[in-house]
């Protein structure tokens, strides 16, 4: 998880750049609003939250998070040394998720972080579709297309799409995805039997299931889908 700290007091900002990163997060830290803006500009798809300082030498964190709630849908934080009901609610309204007056225990502000990651992740909403080249699923519906038209597959050949679909380009052994398809159908399936479905999936899916594009495999590893 990438976060952007925007500090512009450097040790205050030292010190939570510090604990973030013993806290395995990866930071982005700015000490102005401009170098903050060019950072949003360009590395916003990348960040999971944003800790704004309110008060910076060339502008606000209000500023930033109005840029931030304009174009995307990830939680802010505001640090500040003002501690009065206006400045709260104005942070509130424009969208902040939480506020944190300095000065402030470290542990709190992890406290607030993981906090609010999890309301966000409890708002997410699932996925409908996934593409692979294509191929595209309805994970709504339970069904998959290629080039537009319904691929019919059996309940395990599903699920075992779905497990690739989510570890894109991750390698998987034959072992994680045989545990992986036995605890969620609660058949036996063996390691022939995992080739049978294998080679399946290539044939309704792939263009050439010989020289396969989408399931690949990793000689002595496995397989993987995606880069």
């Amino acid at each position: 998880m990438k976060i952007l700290l925007v500090e512009d007091d450097r040790t205050i900002a030292s010190g939570l750049e510090y604990s973030l990163q013993q806290d395995q997060y990866e930071t982005v830290l700015c000490y102005d609003a401009a170098s903050a803006v060019q950072v949003l500009q360009h590395q916003l798809p990348e960040l999971t939250l944003c800790i704004f300082d309110l008060s910076l030498p060339d502008g606000s964190g209000y500023d930033l998070c109005k840029i931030v709630k304009e174009r995307s849908d990830i939680p802010v934080i505001f640090l500040t040394a003002i501690d009065d009901e206006v400045n709260v609610v104005m942070g509130l309204d424009m969208g902040a998720d939480d506020y944190i007056t300095k000065p402030f225990r470290i542990r709190e502000l992890l406290s607030r972080i993981k906090s609010v990651l999890r309301r966000y992740q409890k708002q997410a909403k699932p996925q409908t579709y996934i593409e692979l080249g294509n191929v595209r699923i309805n994970t709504l519906e339970g069904k998959v297309y290629k080039n537009g038209e319904e691929v019919m597959l059996t309940a395990l050949e599903y699920r075992l799409l779905l497990i690739f679909t989510n570890h894109i380009g991750q390698v998987l052994s034959r072992t994680q995805l045989l545990e992986r398809i036995w605890d969620v159908a609660g058949d036996f399936v063996n390691d022939n039997t995992l080739s049978v479905y294998i080679k399946r999936l290539r044939e309704k899916l792939e263009d050439n299931p010989q020289e396969p594009k989408l399931i690949k495999t990793v000689r002595g590893l496995g397989y993987k889908v995606g880069d």
